[in-house]
């Protein structure tokens, strides 16, 4: 095969011309510190930062997820542990009432005080968060328990997914709570104040009324409780796989800079050795022949 001086040229020319194109490469990568830049630097790679990149996003949502249900509890279990100070003063004031040492004055300076804090309690069960109220379940109304007329709630949970095939309920069932109808807390200290002003010898019925209502109020602080502790084990669960997540993503997406820096280096050294060789190959012309 006859090797011509033209044909030498084109050699080096395509020769420099890839050395030039594997240092704009390696360039392109060292300035955005990602081995990937385009689907064709690696297609493997590329899927494997979709589906990491996906994950990564659903574990955000599960936090986001969790913050919300733990800021909805929390304002349930302000309101609970409201209504329950409220419950033990009523009951501290019925008990006071049953005493024989208190007079018809007395009596209705109690009922008043019961009946105000009814009317607190029932300010503290229509409690919201975001203009739901956190003891309506999904009902469509502003208030679980209205002035006028019992729950206007309803029992259904709504559900935060904190986790694969992990949903906690966030909301607090009013109706099992705080009652309805005859069997409601305002019922009650309602039927409390008229025996207090009326027959304050048949109170005693109404205490215990007022105690089962009290565990009630209780069983819902314990139950949000607990479910505001698994919330926030489900936030760090999902907070420790999203760095995991990173992890993996960066091992797959980022360059290892001291490893790229040595390879633009090899090639910008390379680049130059070609240029050199390229020159002493390639035949000089005329004039620097007479030289």
């Amino acid at each position: 095969m006859r090797v011509t001086h033209g044909s030498i040229a084109k050699n080096v020319l395509a020769n420099l011309q890839n050395n030039v194109n594997r240092l704009n490469e390696t360039q392109q990568r060292l300035s955005s510190g990602k081995q990937i830049n385009r689907p064709s630097d690696s297609p493997g790679g590329t899927v494997s930062s979709m589906e990491l990149r996906s994950s990564l996003a659903q574990q955000q949502q599960y936090k986001r997820n969790a913050d919300d249900g733990i800021a909805w509890l929390n304002v349930a279990d302000s309101a609970l542990q409201g209504v329950d100070e409220k419950v033990t003063r009523a009951r501290s004031l019925v008990l006071q009432g049953m005493s024989a040492g208190n007079g018809q004055e007395s009596r209705n300076a109690l009922a008043a005080e019961i009946r105000e804090l009814s009317e607190a309690i029932r300010s503290e069960a229509n409690t919201s968060y975001l203009n739901r109220p956190v003891f309506g379940g999904t009902g469509a109304s502003t208030e679980a328990f209205p002035k006028a007329g019992g729950f206007t709630g309803d029992s259904v949970q709504v559900l935060r997914t904190v986790g694969t095939n992990t949903k906690v309920a966030v909301n607090v069932d009013g109706r099992a709570v705080f009652g309805d109808g005859n069997d409601s807390i305002f019922n009650v200290l309602s039927e409390i104040a008229t025996k207090l002003e009326n027959d304050p010898d048949a109170l005693k019925v109404e205490l215990d009324r007022l105690d089962s209502r009290a565990a009630t109020i209780r069983n819902g602080l314990s139950t949000v409780g607990a479910r505001t502790n698994q919330l926030e084990r489900m936030r760090q669960a999902a907070d420790d796989m999203a760095l995991n997540v990173t992890q993996s993503l960066s091992d797959v997406e980022d360059i290892d800079l001291p490893q790229t820096i040595t390879e633009l280096q090899l090639q910008q050294t390379a680049y130059q050795a070609a240029l050199a060789a390229g020159a002493r190959v390639v035949q000089p012309s005329l004039v620097e022949f007479l030289r």
